[in-house]
């Protein structure tokens, strides 16, 4: 399924007052479901995206910190232009564990060029930059899982 029409499905989910939407496409399938404690949403498969830990404590703190500006990932950001993550998933920097990264800071890119991928629903979504230019700072930690918007990597 592409990107883009999960991200139009999350829109559609933000804007009307459903709790849950979930769409089969052949063999794939997505399921959106609004988080009741904070008022979020999450992305889930039936049963294979496992991560009720860290769910509920990422959308408490980002959606605070991106609401008072104040954040401590706000105040550390270089100058230029931030690459956000456009999905909920796991966030590696290289292809393999054992495969050098994508990039690495101080790295120039050209707009198109992948810089890490995103495991969501058992499917390697990449990361491309969509800016030219030096990667200034890496936001995020391989392995780690992040939230839909949250900053990934930085382009000056």
């Amino acid at each position: 399924m592409d990107l883009r029409k999960i991200k139009k499905l999350i829109d559609l989910l933000e804007e009307s007052n459903l709790a849950e939407i979930e769409i089969k496409e052949g063999e794939e399938s997505v399921r959106l479901a609004r988080v009741p404690k904070s008022g979020g949403f999450a992305a889930a498969p039936q049963a294979t995206y496992a991560a009720p830990a860290p769910a509920p404590a990422m959308p408490m703190s980002s959606p605070t910190e991106s609401a008072t500006g104040g954040g401590k990932a706000q105040s550390d950001l270089p100058d230029g232009h931030i690459v956000r993550a456009p999905m909920v998933g796991t966030f590696y920097l290289a292809p393999a564990p054992d495969k050098p990264a994508f990039v690495t800071v101080g790295q120039a890119v050209k707009a198109g060029d992948t810089l890490a991928i995103i495991e969501a629903m058992k499917m390697f979504n990449p990361i491309e930059a969509d800016v030219s230019g030096t990667v200034l700072k890496v936001l995020a930690e391989s392995g780690q899982p992040i939230e839909f918007d949250q900053p990934l990597f930085v382009i000056g």
